[in-house]
């Protein structure tokens, strides 16, 4: 295995799924919920877009993305590592997800406390 320092954003989720691959189907669940309330209320969330990384235009784009990659691999993403990285990992989308990511391990009521540790590990070196 690679050091930490050197994986890359693809590999650092195909680790995390599989250490956690029971915590995934409530991540994509929550995922998906974000897409649509970015969907559903643009004004709301361009009101509050202040001095973030990307333009709202780019994050409405890469939440309509992610929205299609979940509703076309469904459990296919719940299942393999290598589509749940793949898919969502990779490219511009990582942005993307690893925001719902980060959101999802501080807000949500987790099965397992240590995936917010394994988030925190991954993806905030």
């Amino acid at each position: 295995m690679q050091p930490l320092r050197i994986l890359n954003n693809v590999q650092k989720a195909r680790l995390l799924h599989a250490l956690f691959i029971h915590e995934i189907p409530a991540f994509l669940t929550y995922s998906q919920q974000l897409c649509t309330y970015m969907r559903e209320n643009r004004d709301e969330v361009r009101k509050v877009w202040v001095n973030q990384l990307f333009g709202v235009d780019f994050s409405f784009q890469l939440a309509e993305e992610a929205e299609r990659k979940i509703k076309r691999y469904g459990r296919q993403l719940e299942k393999s590592s290598a589509v749940f990285s793949d898919q969502l990992f990779d490219g511009y989308g990582a942005l993307f997800l690893n925001h719902c990511l980060t959101t999802y391990a501080e807000k949500a009521e987790l099965s397992d406390p240590k995936f917010r540790t394994a988030v925190e590990l991954l993806f905030h070196p």
